[in-house]
């Protein structure tokens, strides 16, 4: 309640300095203002979270250093479909043969 007063006391100490036609324009100009500074606010947030977005994560203990690894891997070997896995897998007749040395 006592903000309330405080605000009133103002605006009647305002209107007797200003009179009424001072006075709304200086509320009309301090409304846009206002929203001026919100637009400009909303833009700056927008941008901090563009560049948060593109900032890579950064592991903050072992856990997630492993949960980020296994899961970059696991997205490079989706995105190489079929030509990784070819080149990966030995052939079959060759699985559980040993190796003979070259002389």
């Amino acid at each position: 309640m006592g903000h309330i007063l405080e605000i009133l006391v103002v605006a009647l100490i305002g209107l007797a300095i200003f009179g009424p036609k001072v006075l709304q324009s200086l509320a009309r100009e301090a409304g846009k203002t206002a929203g001026h500074a919100k637009n400009l606010k909303d833009a700056f947030s927008k941008e901090v979270s563009d560049v948060t977005d593109q900032i890579p994560r950064v592991p903050l203990n072992s856990r997630q250093a492993l949960e980020m690894l296994t899961s970059s891997d696991k997205k490079e070997e989706r995105s190489s479909s079929g030509t990784q896995e070819s080149a990966s897998k030995p052939a079959p007749e060759t699985v559980g043969k040993p190796v003979a040395a070259e002389e």
